[in-house]
């Protein structure tokens, strides 16, 4: 369990408003997990490993790119609806956001509802730091509690969040699809624990559609997605010290009709042998991974739902359905969902 309450947090550079808490994942830990993905038949690497400073970044320029509508659509339907998502708050209301972001979706978001405190979750602590920082400096009124966590797995607020003040949990980008179905209705049961009984969440959703749209999304003109998913390999390589080529894999995205989901692979150009190790602890554990040419690592899934195949996920995790919004052409929708 990610413990925010066990983690000592401090002022930066005297910055009274911003609270900082470490529970970066270890280094061991990411071994453990990139050894079991890589021994599997299907390679796989868990997508949070994506998400280091420049991946962050690389993902901020994806939100920008032509080919990728999900965040176009979801700033709209905040600038659009703002003022009927504060209606339905309280007055006292603490934000917390699963995934951190100086973006301009957090910023109306801020805007509309004026937070007593917003409270950034997110597994990359250089992004999360910059991101808050600039917060910080953009709105003298706001109060900000950063946590550094892999937010998939459940999270304890720290003690002087303990208050009467409702929980608003925002969970925007369709990040919601980078989980199975079977695993977002446990991370949402666990969301619930955390919002409590008066707490709601506002989640975006991507809606299935046509597998052009949808394919062209994750395979952009300017490789960009591309630079993102092999990201990856650059990553473990500077926590672990291991020396994944990157050169020698490329990036390819496809959508299964069967499954409803974009699957994420970095393909091997050639049969290759990478030994995975922490380079930096003496009598790391190790193991050598083959690779054969065109075998691949899957890195990332992106589930697409119907509005009810939604509807019928979040209430089996607790959550109702008081509203929810979508463009004219339903490619996206925000859903607004109450605790019950």
């Amino acid at each position: 369990m990610n413990d925010i309450q066990q983690q000592t947090s401090f002022d930066l550079s005297n910055r009274k408003r911003l609270r900082f808490y470490d529970n970066q994942p270890a280094a061991e830990d990411i071994l453990s997990e990139v050894i079991s993905g890589l021994s599997q038949n299907q390679k796989v690497l868990p997508a949070k490993l994506f998400y280091d400073h420049i991946g962050s970044k690389l993902f901020e320029a994806i939100t920008q790119l032509p080919e990728y509508y999900p965040t176009r659509i979801e700033i709209n339907l905040l600038r659009k609806h703002h003022k009927e998502i504060a209606d339905l708050l309280d007055n006292d209301v603490w934000l917390l956001e699963y995934g951190s972001g100086a973006s301009l979706k957090i910023r109306l978001l801020l805007q509309a509802i004026k937070p007593n405190c917003y409270v950034p979750m997110d597994i990359s602590k250089d992004f999360l730091l910059s991101s808050s920082e600039s917060l910080i400096d953009d709105y003298p009124w706001l109060n900000v509690y950063a946590a550094c966590v892999d937010y998939s797995q459940p999270v304890r607020l720290p003690a002087d969040m303990a208050t009467s003040a409702q929980k608003l949990g925002f969970f925007p980008g369709s990040s919601i699809g980078n989980f199975a179905p079977h695993e977002a209705q446990i991370f949402l049961q666990g969301v619930r624990k955390t919002l409590g009984k008066d707490g709601a969440m506002l989640i975006g959703v991507d809606l299935i559609k046509d597998t052009q749209v949808l394919e062209a999304a994750y395979n952009d003109c300017q490789g960009v997605t591309a630079a993102f998913n092999l990201n990856i390999l650059h990553n473990i390589n500077s926590v672990l010290g291991t020396q994944l080529n990157a050169d020698h894999f490329e990036h390819r995205a496809i959508y299964s009709e069967e499954k409803n989901r974009i699957e994420m692979h970095l393909v091997s150009l050639m049969d290759q042998i990478v030994n995975i190790s922490d380079a930096n602890v003496t009598d790391s554990p190790a193991k050598n991974i083959i690779l054969k040419a065109g075998e691949s690592i899957h890195t990332e899934n992106s589930y697409k739902y119907s509005k009810q195949s939604f509807t019928d996920l979040v209430e089996g995790a607790g959550f109702e359905v008081r509203e929810h919004w979508s463009d004219e052409k339903d490619y996206f929708s925000l859903f607004y969902l109450s605790c019950c």
